[in-house]
């Protein structure tokens, strides 16, 4: 399976989740994968919520920031990948002044 993200149509929200800021998502979802690239623009967050559907992995591009998971906060920065487990509670927060880039997959479970 090949998926191009130049293929995929770009979407500006304001903060998933209650979250801050804004942020740019391009999507791919199926009933197996749901593959995310993520900008989460300079003092943007995804708020806290519970992953349900599967393990919520972010592999860091470009950027920094901080995840919370389960209340435990880990940094993030290019190459760190951060996995939040099925039915856990998690957030991601763009500490940085540049864009905390990040590619998300979620495989059904």
């Amino acid at each position: 399976m090949r998926i191009d993200f130049n293929d995929l149509q770009p979407v500006t929200m304001p903060g998933m989740n209650n979250g801050t800021g804004t942020m740019t998502v391009s999507m791919y979802n199926d009933e197996k994968y749901r593959i995310i690239l993520t900008r989460i623009h300079a003092g943007g967050s995804i708020g806290t919520h519970k992953q349900s559907s599967g393990d919520d992995m972010n592999y860091i591009l470009s950027g920094t920031g901080k995840a919370v998971c389960d209340g435990v906060e880990e940094d993030l920065a290019a190459g760190v990948m951060h996995i939040c487990p099925k039915n856990s509670e998690h957030s991601i927060i763009n500490t940085g002044s540049d864009d905390l880039v990040m590619l998300t997959i979620v495989a059904a479970r």
